[in-house]
């Protein structure tokens, strides 16, 4: 039973101790899809979707919820915006060339249709997408590819 009590202690200590360490936060004053939806030209019910469940995590602006301020949590969504940006950051879309840009949106695509994204840890939390989301997303997702052929 002592064994217990001083590994719960000890857990105690270190989770008090991890409140101290802050990832930095994923926030612009800046308009950093700007670009994105001048060029993709979202229809006003894409682009909720688009605000509500993609640029959290795929832009350099991260609105973020009031558990984000809790560690280990904070770790857990930085970790999940640092690998979303990795994959498709929005705010580096006037950067990339044609061929990235149709690339890019082919995965999103892609994952959209396979389920993938948004991911099921995120969810958990804000909600999945539903059947008409998901096809209002692949819609213009190939709208856009169509058209950055042209």
């Amino acid at each position: 039973m002592k064994l217990v009590k001083r590994i719960l202690v000890g857990l105690l200590i270190a989770l008090v101790l991890l409140q101290f360490w802050r990832p930095e936060k994923n926030v612009s004053t800046e308009n950093v899809v700007a670009d994105f939806e001048a060029q993709t030209q979202p229809s006003n019910e894409v682009a909720l979707i688009l605000e509500q469940k993609c640029y959290d995590c795929h832009s350099n602006n991260t609105v973020y919820p009031w558990y984000a301020e809790v560690a280990p949590i904070s770790l857990w969504i930085d970790g999940h915006i640092e690998e979303g940006r990795e994959h498709f950051n929005v705010s580096d879309w006037a950067s990339w060339d044609l061929e990235k840009k149709d690339h890019k949106m082919d995965e999103l695509v892609e994952e959209v249709e396979e389920g993938h994204m948004p991911e099921d840890s995120y969810t958990w939390m804000h909600g999945k997408l539903s059947q008409e989301e998901k096809e209002m997303l692949m819609a213009w997702g190939r709208k856009v590819r169509t058209e950055l052929a042209e």
